[in-house]
């Protein structure tokens, strides 16, 4: 056996008979490529809102309970406050100044339907340019996701605009009036809305952090802007080298889309919806790159 053995290893041959060779498969480790490279732009940063949607929930009733904490009226303020606003308008421009629209409507309800959408907007983006620094404490301490705290602004802001259109309906039928069964669509324009402000508040809530005018400058701006969208007025009293600012105006759809919903009993235009939609994804879609470009330094100067 032993020389058997050392015959071998001089004659290099092997000890075993050609039927008993195997030949072992070389395994060569799987190369995965990192997620980075085949996901789509800011889907992370979508699918983290949804994944932290009892968050979400919980911001929204804590900022809800907050802000009418010790108030003996409570959520009613909500609606008082829309309400004396209406209240306002109406007797200055149409008691006092006798401000009457072309065809003769009802320019209370007009006005309404025209603040809807408006007051809903506006709160979202005043609210959201401050909403960071007001939760300064869950930013720098924990590992918060602080792209959710525009989206609890607007949720917050949006049962405030549930009570307001359920005030703007009950005018309606209480002045004579119905409700058209496009009424369905209405969600659709008010979810258009939010994704609009909320793409705004993400512009406003991340310029905040490193420049402490930015919530100023949003009230400035939104003070111009609510005399450019035609809430007051109708589109047809603009004059015609002005129409460029209701086309421009993304605003100025959604309050068209309102009150076409809830006053003249009718589909609002499919094009003009789409332009409309094409407006709020964009800005929607900008503003979270935006956000999530500045929010690395969040911790840093919070």
């Amino acid at each position: 056996m032993l020389s058997s053995l050392h015959t071998a290893l001089v004659s290099g041959k092997s000890l075993l008979a050609p039927n008993q060779l195997r030949l072992t498969p070389l395994h060569l480790p799987q190369i995965r490529y990192p997620d980075t490279l085949i996901r789509l732009p800011g889907s992370f940063f979508l699918r983290n809102l949804v994944e932290r949607r009892s968050l979400l929930y919980q911001l929204v009733r804590r900022d809800f309970q907050q802000r009418y904490v010790g108030s003996t009226a409570g959520w009613l303020w909500g609606l008082i406050h829309p309400l004396v606003l209406l209240l306002s308008y109406t007797f200055a421009f149409q008691i006092i100044m006798r401000f009457e629209l072309p065809n003769g409507e009802n320019y209370t309800l007009f006005l309404m339907a025209g603040l809807l959408p408006w007051l809903l907007f506006s709160e979202t983006v005043i609210r959201s340019a401050g909403s960071l620094v007001e939760h300064s404490n869950l930013i720098t301490k924990t590992l918060f996701p602080s792209e959710i705290i525009p989206v609890s602004v607007f949720c917050s802001s949006l049962i405030n605009h549930f009570f307001t259109f359920i005030l703007v309906v009950g005018a309606i039928l209480f002045t004579g009036g119905s409700l058209h069964p496009g009424l369905i669509l209405l969600p659709g324009f008010t979810l258009l809305a939010g994704l609009f402000a909320t793409g705004i508040g993400w512009f406003a809530a991340s310029l905040q952090v490193y420049l402490r005018d930015t919530s100023q400058a949003a009230q400035v701006s939104l003070t111009l802007w609510f005399w450019l969208t035609p809430i007051f007025i109708n589109e047809d009293q603009y004059p015609e080298n002005m129409q460029f600012v209701i086309d421009s105006n993304p605003m100025a759809y959604i309050v068209r889309g309102y009150r076409d919903l809830l006053l003249y009993s009718r589909i609002p235009d499919p094009e003009e919806t789409l332009v409309l939609a094409f407006y709020c994804l964009l800005t929607f879609i900008i503003g979270g790159l935006f956000f999530r470009q500045l929010k690395r330094g969040f911790a840093d100067v919070l």
